[in-house]
């Protein structure tokens, strides 16, 4: 495969910057939600400002909004995805500037823009549809957020494998971290490439690092999580040396080259030609299902990098807290009955059962919803058995690492950028241990 060369980093962002620009104006244009003209039996249009970069998830929200959209008779939803090419926190401010919101927006820094007066109570009618637990109140009473797939936490973070290819080599999906770096070496050692990662965008940064820093953001997940500790003194970033040393000797060493300028969705590709036998995903079952499209024979499997005792640390932070996500609806749908009314009902579906069972046969894991004895899961893709053993596996550790402060998405967003200069040789590990560091004063201060 020819990769594309990397983009000086300034030229990089002014293409993202200007990727953004053109989606805040198109939401501007269209003013976040309006009333649709043509008569009396006219729809309210409103758009879904969304997150893309995941193949599966995009595919569900269009197949969402395309089933919605037949059966309506009162609403047009039109998605509007959000281009991948910067982090979604940071193009989310972009949208934000503009003063255009849409009726219903995939959330990140909840807490920032409830504060800000930007999101809408969400009613009783919606979050009656779900398990209590799938959602929490806000300090003022109010419901803000709605969860967009099942409370899984980050699960989906895993390493997608060639099955056939470790059957034929005899090799064992790894139960302690050490076992991980055994298999990369014997991979390596039949001449073959271990381990495709992306970086064209910021966000995949995540799935090798989270995997590897997991067990020390676990031992902190009683005391508010790390970053709390770290705003409080307790820790630095510092502490995370080792996971920062291990994520550059894997880069180093055993991950195919060209990731730098490596699409996410091109991990898919990467794998099925046999390119590489290993990929890092985030798109848990979606991953699977986009491995089987390409090749409906090729026998793929899932696990996630345990810690050196052989536990498997995976983040699930609160519903509710400062960094949760979930969909909203802003406040400046609410200032219109229909608008309102029109964001209320999509979201009715969104958490109905043929909805549900919409996500499910596309390679989502959907949201808990009360009627979930009566979902379909799409146990039929190859690997998804991996999957479900993952949520059953008695080593499964759950942690939070929830931040207190406003402004963490901004550092982490600085934080993903300076691990992949780390990672490419561009800055040393003590460099980037200070710049970060320096960076996270500032914003916890700020925050």
């Amino acid at each position: 495969m020819q990769y594309a060369k990397t983009r000086p980093l300034g030229k990089r962002l002014v293409l993202a910057v200007a990727g953004i620009a053109v989606s805040a104006l198109a939401l501007a244009g269209c003013s976040g939600a309006s009333a649709a003209t043509g008569g009396s039996g006219a729809k309210t249009s409103i758009q879904f400002m969304y997150a893309t970069g995941d193949e599966t998830w995009n595919s569900v929200v269009a197949a969402l909004v395309k089933q919605f959209n037949a059966k309506s008779t009162t609403t047009t939803v039109t998605a509007v995805p959000l281009p991948s090419g910067a982090d979604y926190a940071t193009q989310m401010k972009t949208v934000d500037a503009t003063g255009h919101w849409p009726a219903i927006v995939d959330m990140r820094d909840t807490a920032t823009y409830v504060k800000a007066g930007k999101l809408a109570p969400i009613p009783s009618d919606v979050t009656s549809l779900l398990t209590q637990n799938a959602f929490a109140k806000a300090a003022d009473g109010n419901v803000y957020t709605v969860p967009y797939s099942a409370l899984n936490g980050e699960l989906g973070i895993n390493i997608v494998y060639n099955k056939d290819y470790f059957k034929k080599h005899k090799l064992s999906v790894p139960k302690t971290y050490g076992d991980f770096l055994t298999l990369l070496k014997d991979i390596k050692a039949n001449g073959d490439m271990p381990l495709a990662t992306a970086a064209a965008e910021v966000w995949p940064s995540d799935q090798l690092w989270k995997p590897l820093a997991a067990p020390i953001f676990a031992k902190h997940s009683d005391q508010g999580g790390f970053w709390n500790e770290a705003k409080a003194g307790k820790v630095s970033i510092s502490d995370l040396r080792q996971p920062l040393e291990e994520l550059k000797s894997i880069t180093d060493d055993y991950v195919l080259k060209g990731w730098q300028s490596t699409a996410d969705a091109q991990t898919t590709t990467l794998l099925v030609n046999g390119q590489a036998v290993m990929a890092t995903s985030s798109a848990g079952l979606g991953r699977l299902m986009d491995i089987n499209k390409v090749d409906p024979k090729f026998n793929a499997g899932i696990f996630i990098i345990p810690d050196a005792e052989g536990n498997i640390p995976v983040l699930k932070n609160s519903v509710d807290g400062s960094t949760a996500g979930g969909l909203a609806i802003s406040a400046q749908a609410q200032k219109d009955k229909k608008q309102y009314a029109s964001a209320v009902e999509f979201l009715k579906f969104f958490y109905s059962v043929p909805a549900a069972n919409l996500m499910e046969k596309s390679g989502w894991i959907s949201p808990d919803i009360a009627d979930s004895a009566k979902v379909t899961r799409n146990s039929s893709i190859p690997g998804a058995s991996d999957y479900f053993a993952l949520l059953k596996n008695p080593k499964l550790v759950w942690y939070e690492n929830n931040p207190s402060f406003t402004t963490f998405s901004a550092f982490n967003t600085f934080f993903r950028q300076s691990r992949i200069a780390m990672q490419d040789g561009q800055a040393s590990i003590d460099d980037t241990i200070a710049k970060v560091q320096s960076e996270f004063d500032k914003d916890a201060a700020a925050g």
